[in-house]
């Protein structure tokens, strides 16, 4: 762990953020109340949040996943601590991560050796209690999840605390070098980095990271569902042949340029949609944009049972995804995966499930977030990258996608970073 005690600089920084967080709690539980109207899972277990559990653990590694994303990219590795018998403990802000953790390991959590919880809110007397309750050997702050009073109050409990499968985006990276270099000040209380890729590496040591191991991108090692997999081949092999288009993560202000797409290649031959919003939240909206473009479309809720055994008309344009953890059904199911977030500045989601499975992708302008492994899959010639509207309508149009078996092939050769991983917490004589 860092020795030298915060900067004055960042000392005011973490005092003025605890004072915003004291102004702002209200209105936090506002929200989580609001959004409880929707899903009731973000009003239980309040206490959670406040750092109240109905039971403590000792020596668990905790592993801090905010949402499905970063439960899905650390799946392999707490599976592979579990092996090891370690106990887990969890910390989710959202519903989504939560669900997807007691879904993953459920008997773990049966049988208390893993406890999936929410996230302590941002204030030091919370994580106090957290701390109290699971005197954690160590914690893991999955991809680019920075909380300076979560890595601050880790730090004070003595807890050596690490940013996992994480890489530094140079948009944000830039932006902090400008802006906001209490970021980096913050990030120099943690006691290291496991990282993606070399590229990362020296934006982290300039913030001042000191312990760095390069361990490559977790999801490439998640385990693919083979029952999910089978279902969206064989909805495929209903279709005759009909190309098929999946858009995974599709995210607020981009569904214009999709939609547009979609209309555009209306006609004879038109591939078949897989139109898949990020947000549950977002699936009657979604709904809606769909019909108001005059687009047949059919919604896996209803065209689909729960074994996906269903007989959706052949000729709609577009398979609305409205389930959650059933991303691999819609890859499977698909010749080319266009990639959600590409066409709004916060940037791309990864592109390692669907080249996983052998789906080569596309991604629009803004792929910061995902510079790692896109550069190298753009040079192995697996994924694309357009520009602009008018692009993505002509690469769609052209269909030479590159093949499966090549995505396939990049995908093993991305895999391991688990083991990497292991082996850096062996070292460190953590585990």
């Amino acid at each position: 762990m860092t020795s030298h005690p915060p900067s004055r600089r960042l000392r005011i920084f973490l005092t003025l953020y605890t004072l915003l967080w004291w102004l702002i709690l209200p209105l936090v539980l506002i929200y989580l109340a609001l959004r409880g109207r929707k899903d009731r899972l973000y009003r239980q277990h309040i206490s959670e949040r406040f750092g109240r559990y109905p039971k403590g653990m000792t020596d668990p590694v905790w592993v801090h996943a905010i949402s499905l994303g970063e439960i899905r990219a650390a799946a392999p590795l707490i599976q592979a601590l579990l092996d090891r018998g370690e106990k887990i403990v969890t910390t989710h802000f959202t519903p989504a991560g939560r669900r997807a953790a007691h879904a993953m390991f459920g008997d773990a959590i049966a049988s208390g050796q893993m406890v999936a919880t929410w996230m302590p809110f941002e204030l030091p007397f919370i994580y106090k209690h957290f701390f109290a309750n699971f005197h954690p050997k160590f914690g893991l702050s999955m991809e680019i999840e920075v909380w300076p009073r979560m890595i601050a109050a880790a730090r004070k409990a003595g807890v050596p605390f690490y940013l996992c499968n994480s890489h530094y985006p140079s948009r944000s990276y830039d932006r902090d070098m400008k802006r906001f270099k209490w970021r980096t000040e913050v990030l120099s209380l943690l006691a290291g980095a496991f990282i993606k890729s070399d590229l990362h590496r020296p934006r982290f040591e300039t913030s001042g990271v000191t312990d760095i191991a390069v361990t490559g991108e977790m999801r490439f090692d998640q385990a693919i569902p083979a029952d999910l997999v089978t279902a969206g081949e064989r909805w495929k092999a209903t279709l005759n042949g009909r190309h098929v288009i999946a858009l995974p993560s599709v995210v607020v202000g981009e569904d214009e340029t999709y939609l547009n797409m979609i209309n555009a290649l209306q006609g004879l031959d038109a591939p078949l949609f897989i139109y898949i919003p990020r947000a549950p939240e977002r699936f009657d909206e979604t709904a809606d944009l769909l019909a108001a473009r005059g687009l047949k479309i059919a919604q896996r809720s209803d065209a689909f049972d729960a074994d996906f055994k269903g007989d959706p008309a052949a000729d709609i344009d577009v398979l609305l995804g409205d389930s959650m953890g059933e991303m691999y059904f819609y890859l499977a199911a698909c010749d080319l995966a266009i990639i959600g977030g590409g066409f709004i500045e916060k940037g791309a989601h990864n592109v390692s499930e669907p080249l996983a499975l052998g789906k080569p992708c596309v991604v629009g302008p803004y792929t910061h977030t995902i510079e790692f492994p896109l550069e190298e899959a753009k040079a192995a010639g697996v994924a694309h990258q357009v520009q602009s509207e008018a692009d993505l309508i002509s690469y769609v149009q052209a269909r030479q996608f590159p093949s499966s078996q090549n995505a396939r092939a990049f995908a093993a050769d991305q895999r391991g970073a688990t083991e990497r991983t292991i082996a850096a917490l062996v070292q460190r004589g953590l585990i």
